[in-house]
């Protein structure tokens, strides 16, 4: 981890003290000064992301509850020719495992199968969870959240190619032949990863 990626990470960490300063609160002298607490870390951010603080605010909703990690869900589908199914994200023209964002109100692994239908057109089952990946402990792009990935082995059922607006492209890549890969996703290494646990007997991989 470089000292930008450290240093962010204890930005993360500090705006998430103050947002928890602010649920828990009940003197406006305090709120004061967690609420400029907060401000700092979201300019000590921008200056790190290279994005305007204004940004920064529309993209961060004052937490309203104890802040926690956010939840990235990905699923690894290989062919009989021990291919990965890849889809090409339209915001960047880069590739990644399906997946996204976990949605409430849905179990981790409805929340899979959904967008892989959604980014695919394919119906699939899930066979096991891989692994649980802590975004900080990779090269990742620095990124303001705070990240949990959870990888899961899942299985064609049926449907043919039918991407969304989201979606570029999908196709089907060899390890050796990968495209130019969506960093801020995934990453080469943890591609290699994930097929060596699916293809093993190993027991779920846990950062």
């Amino acid at each position: 981890m470089n000292i930008s990626e450290n240093l962010l990470n204890q930005i993360k960490q500090v705006k998430s003290l103050a947002e928890a300063g602010l649920v828990y609160n009940k003197e406006n002298y305090d709120a004061e000064r967690y609420e400029e607490l907060r401000e700092l870390a979201l300019q000590m951010m921008s200056i790190l992301s290279d994005k305007p603080v204004d940004q920064l605010h529309d993209f961060f909703l004052p937490e309203g509850d104890y802040p926690t990690a956010k939840v990235d869900v990905r699923g690894l589908i290989l062919n009989a020719q021990d291919e990965i199914l890849l889809v090409k994200e339209t915001v960047d023209d880069k590739w990644t495992l399906p997946g996204g964002w976990a949605d409430v109100g849905l179990t981790p692994t409805e929340n899979v199968l959904k967008e892989i239908a959604e980014e695919t057109g394919f119906k699939a089952e899930v066979k096991r969870l891989l692994a649980v990946l802590d975004k900080r402990n990779y090269p990742h792009p620095p990124q303001p959240h705070y990240v949990y990935k959870l990888c899961y082995l899942c299985e064609i059922v049926e449907g043919d190619f039918d991407p969304n607006f989201d979606i570029g492209g999908v196709n089907w890549f060899s390890l050796e032949a990968l495209p130019e890969l969506s960093e801020d996703r995934i990453l080469e290494e943890q591609l290699v990863k994930l097929v060596a646990i699916a293809k093993g007997d190993a027991a779920v991989f846990s950062d």
